[in-house]
């Protein structure tokens, strides 16, 4: 263990010494990873798959604070759904400002949730996300997670349907719209997802809060098995199929990495609990004071003696060796 609170308290200095080239360097990778994913699944514009094109919006986006980051990952989505169906470019634009409407004007800090989730999805570990939302996000955040899952099954809709939304039939176009609706809306494994990372971001949230032992321990592991009592309730009542193997997976993964977050952000020991009591004119007050773990690295230096500086002295009169 002490090993890891010194590699820890390492890494957190090297990450404050570095910090103005760590952070564009991580929105570089997450956009580079985000562009390569839409292409990769609906990259129907073939001009926006151009490396070049690529690598000037990854350029762009390191420079760009999330909001403005996400805003141009939306756009990007959109002209690729533009190329499929204009229908479909219409639907996500607006949910986008529906987003925008709902949620920007009370806490725009969580935006990138918005990207974030449908990679969690792509990644096969989508369980992962109410996990380290939970832990380190807002109630809030259910927002975003929860439109952030629906891009994700719009895309994937659009990915298995391209052949039939490009097709040139007799369908006017209210009937046209109304399928869409229907397929996209109502999707009844997408509403199952949105209620388990809806019912997770809860579950973590409130215990973490809660003044007891090994809370975020009891958290992630308590939102673990909240997540699939629901995937199973919704397998249950709507027949939604999921493959029970890449759940498991995707599960253990996901709390793997809910468990290094923890590690990192609220590494604490319980053994050393305090309870401190005081009072003023018109509170008491009952304090519990648990002291975090945290390891100094030692600054080592070595000096050197130089030989040649020392036989120099001992050539002088006062530096003789006695016979």
């Amino acid at each position: 263990m002490t090993g890891l609170l010194l590699w820890k308290e390492h890494l957190k200095e090297f990450y404050e010494k570095y910090n103005p080239m760590i952070h564009p360097l991580i929105r570089f990778l997450f956009t580079l990873c985000t562009v390569l994913s839409i292409n990769s699944t609906i990259g129907y514009m073939a001009k926006l798959k151009n490396p070049l094109v690529v690598l000037m919006v990854c350029l762009v986006g390191a420079l760009l604070p999330n909001c403005t980051l996400v805003l141009l990952i939306g756009c990007l989505l959109a002209v690729h759904l533009y190329a499929v169906s204009m229908e479909m470019a219409l639907i996500a634009v607006l949910m986008m400002i529906v987003v925008g409407i709902l949620y920007y004007g009370f806490k725009p800090g969580d935006s990138w949730l918005l990207v974030l989730t449908p990679l969690a999805f792509l990644f096969k570990i989508p369980y992962a996300v109410p996990l380290l939302v939970g832990l380190g996000g807002s109630l809030c955040s259910v927002i975003p997670v929860s439109c952030g899952v629906f891009f994700y099954y719009l895309v994937m809709y659009v990915k298995q349907n391209a052949g039939v939304l490009t097709g040139e039939g007799a369908v006017d176009m209210v009937q046209r719209y109304s399928q869409i609706v229907r397929a996209v809306f109502f999707n009844q494994t997408m509403i199952v997802m949105i209620v388990t990372c809806i019912v997770g971001i809860l579950v973590v949230y409130l215990i973490r809060r809660m003044s007891i032992d090994y809370a975020w321990v009891v958290a992630i592991v308590a939102g673990s098995v909240a997540e699939l009592l629901v995937i199973f309730i919704g397998d249950f009542i709507f027949g939604v199929s999921v493959a029970p193997i890449q759940m498991v997976l995707g599960m253990l993964v996901s709390a793997a990495l809910a468990a290094v977050y923890n590690f990192f952000i609220f590494s604490v020991d319980y053994t050393l609990t305090e309870y401190v009591q005081f009072e003023d004119e018109d509170y008491y007050y009952y304090v519990k004071a648990v002291p975090k773990m945290t390891m100094s690295t030692t600054d080592v230096q070595v000096k050197k003696i130089s030989a040649r500086k020392r036989s120099t002295r001992e050539r002088e009169p006062g530096g003789q060796r006695p016979s």
